[in-house]
């Protein structure tokens, strides 16, 4: 979180214009050497000279609970301030706040205002959150067809999840007509930008040979990014191919080792898959198994195998 936290508090910093640039290389400088209390105290003092940007910068400091001690209800008191001058990005965290009801009461509909109001500026990451809001139908009524148009919009400016979604809705046919070919094709844009859910959605697809040529290995492929980040169902049909030698060379131990992940990850129904290949395996096997799972999460499931 704390790379994370960094790369998108100095990424806002790079953008800001000559006028800011009196405090934005000193702030830049303190988040760059992880010294947010100092940074913070370069947003005040620019904050109070009205810059939204800097109001927008607060409001992810308590947010995110770095340099003060993390308060909702204050992160939201400075997005709304960058919002109302119209800062697009303050607009779309306000809205997600909404969505989640943190440091405020839950409300759907409040959270489309914000979101809209941004995508009419065309922030992709707001257009594909007021997609989101039109599929599920939150603080909207339902209607797929303006889903897509919005995560259409999105995902030809990048946006790695509205590119997902857009995956989503061609495969399930849901505001576009079914077109696996299509799905596949946006999948993969998101999936090479490092998206989990679409690397996945991507192997799965690669599984059944929907819109793309069958192929286990390309299958396995994916599957292992997803894994690599976290997904649970991702780890457990990683771990099921090794124990069939489908699109990997048949090996217990990595099956082991990954149904085992997946099983601490939370999927239920992967512990059972586990003990299924553990009945297979020497003891030794799963002992060297329990190791590997051991050292791959010491590593944050970064080059297991």
């Amino acid at each position: 979180m704390r790379n994370m936290f960094l790369t998108m508090m100095a990424a806002l910093l790079l953008t800001m214009g000559t006028a800011t640039a009196d405090w934005s290389d000193d702030a830049r400088a303190a988040n760059q050497r992880g010294d947010y209390a100092t940074e913070f105290q370069i947003l005040q003092s620019a904050a109070e000279h009205g810059s939204a940007r800097a109001e927008l910068l607060i409001g992810m400091h308590y947010a995110e609970g770095k340099g003060v001690t993390q308060d909702f209800a204050e992160a939201i008191k400075w997005y709304r301030q960058a919002a109302e001058q119209g800062d697009a990005i303050a607009q779309n965290q306000l809205g997600l706040m909404y969505s989640n009801g943190q440091g405020v009461r839950q409300d759907d509909a409040e959270a489309v205002k914000w979101y809209r109001l941004a995508a009419a500026q065309g922030f992709p990451e707001a257009q594909s959150n007021l997609g989101v809001a039109y599929s599920g139908g939150r603080g909207v009524t339902q209607n797929y067809a303006e889903a897509v148009s919005w995560f259409r919009r999105a995902a030809d400016q990048g946006s790695a999840g509205a590119q997902n979604s857009l995956g989503v809705a061609y495969h399930e046919g849901e505001g576009v007509k079914q077109n696996y070919a299509e799905s596949a094709k946006w999948f993969q844009l998101a999936a090479s930008q490092g998206f989990a859910g679409a690397q996945f959605n991507l192997a799965n697809m690669y599984m059944t040979g929907e819109g793309v040529t069958l192929d286990y290995w390309e299958a396995a492929k994916w599957f292992r990014l997803a894994a690599a980040q976290g997904v649970a169902m991702a780890q457990f049909n990683l771990g099921k191919m090794y124990f069939e030698g489908i699109g990997v060379l048949q090996d217990y131990v990595y099956a082991y080792m990954w149904t085992n992940i997946s099983a601490v990850s939370g999927l239920s129904s992967a512990a059972a898959g586990r003990d299924f290949i553990a009945a297979r395996m020497t003891p030794q096997q799963i002992a060297e198994a329990q190791e590997l799972a051991r050292e791959c999460q010491q590593r944050n499931l970064r080059d297991c195998n």
